[in-house]
């Protein structure tokens, strides 16, 4: 179960840790890594848990959850208790970066996921995390920035922004955002060696980011299909059930 600032997700795996469903809606009950919104969160999760559960004809009872890393002790419980209060119980809690090198096989190397409202960042030697930083800033300034621009809502811009017909239009205006991002991490790895930046998170999802964080950081930087997919997978992976 991921709770997400833009998307709240929930990902099932097979015993051989292959997708076997899942379920996607949009939200703000989430808010740099902070749940302002109990109940709608509960009734969210309640309500893919059963639309899964339906269409895969099984009880899920069991599911492990994550978090932005740096987030503060009563920050975790309150995500804790609504995976809990959702109807499952709750098996591991693990860092968001940590779950998405999980899926990538990652030993060395930064993780970076990007979401709606903050950048986790990873950085990983022999397959252990050896330092975490997590910063406010996401896909959410994307928006601010194109609903700057274009003087229209924060909501028309979030449409506008995923609107691939509009590409051509939002990426120039988002690029020093991105940068802003990539400096971010820059600044959070440096020291430890890093030959290659993995990017997550469903704010990657936008096309060429990659290759900005590439260019900017002069640090290679790779981007898996449907990036958006990679943490959500990773925390089933991580359910110790």
């Amino acid at each position: 179960m991921d709770l997400g600032t833009s998307n709240i997700v929930i990902t099932v795996l097979d015993k051989f840790n292959n997708p076997i469903g899942g379920a996607l809606k949009s939200a703000s009950v989430v808010k740099d890594g902070i749940v302002v919104d109990y109940i709608g969160a509960v009734n969210i999760v309640r309500e893919l848990k059963e639309r899964v559960e339906k269409k895969l004809k099984l009880s899920l009872n069991y599911a492990a959850t994550a978090i932005p890393p740096g987030i503060i002790k009563g920050n975790v419980k309150v995500i804790e208790n609504v995976v809990e209060s959702s109807g499952f119980q709750l098996t591991n809690v693990i860092d968001e970066p940590e779950a998405a090198a999980k899926v990538l096989h990652i030993k060395d190397g930064a993780v970076v996921d990007i979401g709606g409202g903050t950048t986790g960042i990873s950085v990983l030697r022999n397959g252990k995390v050896i330092f975490s930083a997590e910063e406010p800033t996401g896909g959410t300034h994307l928006t601010l920035v194109t609903a700057g621009n274009f003087d229209i809502s924060f909501e028309e811009a979030e449409n506008y922004k995923k609107d691939e017909n509009n590409y051509n239009m939002v990426f120039p205006i988002v690029t020093p955002v991105i940068e802003k991002m990539a400096d971010i991490v820059l600044k959070s790895v440096s020291g430890y060696d890093i030959e290659c930046i993995y990017l997550v998170g469903g704010t990657c999802c936008l096309k060429g980011l990659e290759n900005v964080f590439q260019k900017y950081t002069s640090i290679k930087s790779i981007k898996p299909y449907n990036p958006l997919l990679i943490t959500p997978i990773g925390i089933a992976m991580s359910n110790e059930k």
